[in-house]
């Protein structure tokens, strides 16, 4: 690739060196990773919260980098254009680099705090149910269809070089839709900027990242980004799915961009009116059943997955169906042969009941809980074991104590990632939530495989038991240190014991 004059202005350069020799100059690839750099890309230096990219500039010129992306004048004498946003301008240069991918593409942006996951893999199954090839992109990693391994890419939305490469790759493999996962942080790090889509879900906002967001009305204005990012061609589909009993993304229909027209809303919920919508709603341990009404008419649904919350999100994923064009008959069919998600709610024995869930913020684990108090029969107990992720929002631990305090019979609170916390601090900041403490009915054990084994020996075969914060993962993270660590393996172990 070449930087012409188009790319020039649209990057802003403050200042640049020699500019002849810049745009002249064939460029093979990008990174904001000195480690990734070789020779003939171009180095984007990103101050980061524990590293400045700037101090690297001497060893990815060594390594064969032909131009550097900086917002401090370099010291060396190497090729720069310095900018004002080395975020959004590393966001420009990787969409040129592979050439604008996603302009191939039907591409689905999910967002939301909770659900992005499980929706993103019923609208791929929608997708593939209707004979239409589907990439997905996500929490899990990327896959090129529902038959593949995910491949790890670090985040829940890769960075701009990593996402950009991608999308290329899924376009060359001819797969013309691509449902991904769009987290608060890269509509704020413009890691997405660049990104044409064709669909946006919007899934629910409640309290997570504060940390990063400080407020819930910046967080919610971050995921409003997503709208701004829809196809502005006329003559290309542009939709977005809404969530209409959430009270912050009920707004977004009256929010919708100036510069993006004619995009086709559908909205969906239980408790308001909607586009798409269920009734007589039932809930087995097995999964749910209910009557989806839509614009397009209504049918039975009978899913393996349980709970409110993953009601909503079949509906989020046949409100994309519908926008796509696919008949409801296929969406539903699709939906009903999704098994559970990795992590989600998902069952790891049934006597007693073990659940492994992802759910790491109040909502999450409040939505979580009440699914599970469900399916707790006569003289059973819920019993639930979590922690909450260190270097992360402080606000929500006291809040996770409450709710699990609320709606538990026994709580076990334990360590989740630590990170670079210290773990017995985290559990103080839960503690401070809950009455109960030191009681029978709240436990600390800070080391989480104890944590569990002590929940699932301690139970009766009526016994629910939630395992809350990890879902999929397979390592802990303590210090700096990351360890092999999976809540499903644990929890196997510790019913291995029980069934001697």
């Amino acid at each position: 690739m070449k930087i012409d004059n188009e790319l020039i202005n649209k990057i802003e350069p403050v200042e640049t060196s020699a500019l002849e020799g810049i745009m002249s100059a064939d460029y093979m690839g990008i990174s904001q990773d000195s480690r990734k750099i070789q020779k003939g890309d171009i180095f984007v230096c990103v101050e980061g919260g524990r590293v400045d990219g700037h101090k690297f500039i001497d060893d990815v010129i060594k390594k064969g980098a032909q131009l550097v992306i900086c917002s401090r004048k370099p010291a060396e004498n190497v090729p720069y254009i310095l900018v004002k946003d080395t975020l959004s301008a590393m966001s420009v240069l990787s969409a040129a680099i592979y050439n604008h991918p996603s302009r191939e593409m039907g591409l689905i942006g999910v967002t939301g705090t909770n659900g992005k996951t499980t929706v993103t893999h019923l609208v791929e199954a929608i997708f593939e149910k209707a004979g239409m090839s589907c990439a997905l992109i996500g929490t899990l990693g990327s896959r090129l269809s529902s038959s593949e391994e995910y491949s790890d890419m670090g985040h829940t939305t890769p960075q701009a070089p990593e996402l950009q490469q991608n999308l290329r790759t899924i376009a060359d493999k001819g797969i013309k839709r691509v449902v991904m996962e769009v987290s608060s942080h890269s509509l704020e790090l413009r890691r997405v900027s660049e990104c044409e889509f064709a669909g946006a879900v919007y899934t629910n906002l409640t309290q997570d990242h504060l940390d990063y967001h400080i407020t819930m009305d910046n967080y919610f204005k971050a995921k409003v980004k997503l709208l701004s990012l829809l196809k502005k061609q006329p003559e290309q589909k542009r939709y977005a799915v809404i969530n209409v009993d959430d009270e912050y993304f009920a707004q977004l229909p009256s929010l919708m961009p100036a510069d993006v027209e004619n995009i086709a809303v559908y909205t969906y919920g239980v408790k308001n009116e909607a586009d798409i919508t269920a009734k007589d709603i039932a809930f087995t341990v097995e999964g749910a059943k209910f009557l989806c009404k839509t614009p397009v008419g209504e049918r039975k649904v009978k899913m393996n997955l349980t709970g409110m919350f993953n009601i909503y999100n079949v509906l989020a994923a046949i409100g994309v169906g519908i926008a796509e064009g696919i008949d409801l008959k296929t969406c539903v069919e699709a939906v009903e042969a999704v098994p559970s998600i990795p992590g989600r709610f998902e069952v790891v024995s049934h006597e007693p009941l073990v659940i492994v869930d992802y759910a790491h913020t109040p909502d999450g684990l409040e939505n979580v809980l009440k699914a599970a108090k469900e399916l707790v029969p006569a003289n059973g107990s819920l019993i639930c074991v979590f922690g909450c992720g260190g270097d992360r929002d402080v606000t929500k631990r006291p809040q996770m104590g409450r709710i699990a305090e609320e709606l538990c019979d026994k709580v076990i609170i334990t360590s989740d990632n630590p990170r670079t916390e210290d773990p017995q601090q985290i559990i103080t900041d839960i503690l401070t939530g809950i009455t109960s403490l030191y009681s029978k009915k709240t436990i600390v054990e800070i080391d989480r495989s104890i944590a569990i084994e002590q929940a699932i020996v301690n139970s009766s075969p009526k016994d629910v038991i939630v395992i809350a914060g990890k879902g999929h993962e397979d390592y802990q993270i303590i210090a700096d240190e990351k360890i092999h660590f999976d809540d499903r393996e644990e929890a196997r172990n510790a019913l291995k014991k029980i069934r001697r």
